[in-house]
């Protein structure tokens, strides 16, 4: 959807985003961006946390993200601190969209803090019909570099980048289930047993930091984008929602990894986070990627059962507060009346990962 409409034109504007405002705001401040079309937006589907918006009708096509509508935890959805990791990773071997502007100006479009970026053409990969676009071969190709990507991410040294400040290594798997603990009491609605019982346990295990690095925080295939490289085949352009990088454990990153290469082995992990990740399509196993990814370092990685156990927590806990916000009748699309449905599911992948339980 490209240029050409006029003020008599205008797509109705999605939920979240008054795109005059946005248009006027972007020829006040960025008029490059803009040229002469009249801006139209849609949200682009998959995230079911902040809101991403595909604009066109400027010059170029941009990306708009903000926070979700509604109930948002106090130390969730940090639009300053995603674009302060992105903007500090832009030249670095991580792949990361060209911004053009943070913009906390209440008139410009949301009402409140969001930023805009360049579009970076790719595919997210989200579900197994896409595979079919890809061969085994440049499936496993993808996987590896995600893996290795992961590493080089972990390879930079914070002070490099201007990102020293980001956070505090010490104590940060402590502080992660403290904040984790505020976030499920304060989108509780019902009662969750087997979560808390994680919960406790997590506590009570907290193993002992080997290596401390950016951390992205929600690290997965369907975070990034896969183009196409200058030879034809299939290479991951952007690395994608970085609102919970900060400095910490790198084993986190994996644990997240691990979680979402095997969570269509979750009961009703498919239905709600319905994953490319298939070993008959030629994706490899988990072990494979902590393999190229230990190659790409140099050295290996922690036992990852706790790690990929508080990842389970982590995810149960970010889906109970949008059935919460589901509840309150402020989620945008579809699809989130099965959000609730898969907590306890994932409570007990969970306890099954400190039980030793591998998937």
């Amino acid at each position: 959807m490209t240029g050409g409409w006029n003020a008599t034109q205008r797509l109705p504007d999605p939920p979240g985003l008054d795109v005059a405002q946005l248009e006027a705001y972007l020829r006040r401040e960025h008029p490059d961006v803009v040229g002469d079309g009249t801006l139209s937006a849609r949200v682009i589907a998959g995230g079911r946390s902040n809101l991403t918006y595909r604009v066109d009708g400027g010059a170029r096509p941009l990306v708009v993200r903000r926070p979700p509508l509604g109930h948002v935890q106090t130390t969730a959805h940090d639009m300053a601190r995603e674009h302060r990791v992105i903007s500090a990773l832009q030249g670095s071997r991580v792949p990361v969209p060209p911004l053009v502007a943070l913009v906390d100006d209440p008139s410009a479009g949301t009402g409140g803090v969001f930023y805009v970026m360049d579009l970076v053409e790719g595919t997210v990969l989200a579900h197994p019909s896409q595979n079919t676009t890809y061969t085994a071969d440049e499936l496993r190709a993808v996987s590896i570099e995600l893996a290795t990507l992961l590493a080089e991410l972990h390879a930079i040294e914070p002070a490099d980048v201007g990102l020293a400040d980001l956070g505090r290594s010490d104590g940060y798997l402590d502080r992660q289930l403290r904040r984790w603990r505020t976030q499920l009491d304060g989108s509780r609605s019902r009662p969750v047993p087997s979560l808390d019982d994680l919960q406790g346990r997590l506590a009570e295990r907290v193993p002992t930091t080997r290596r401390s690095s950016i951390v992205h925080g929600d690290y997965r295939l369907d975070n990034v984008l896969v183009g196409t490289s200058t030879g034809g085949s299939p290479r991951i352009t952007a690395i994608l929602d970085w609102e919970m990088a900060t400095l910490g454990d790198s084993a986190v990153d994996l644990g997240m990894l691990g979680l979402y290469w095997h969570i269509r082995r979750i009961e009703g992990g498919g239905s709600v986070a319905p994953s490319a990740v298939d070993p008959a399509a030629g994706y490899p196993e988990f072990d494979e990627l902590v393999d190229a990814y230990s190659a790409r370092l140099g050295s290996s990685v922690p036992d990852l059962g706790w790690y990929r156990a508080f990842a389970a927590y982590k995810l149960a806990v970010i889906l109970e507060g949008i059935h919460f916000r589901f509840l309150g009748g402020d989620t945008v699309g579809d699809g989130f009346d099965r959000i609730g449905a898969l907590v306890a599911p994932l409570a007990d992948e969970g306890l099954a990962q400190l039980a030793g339980v591998v998937r």
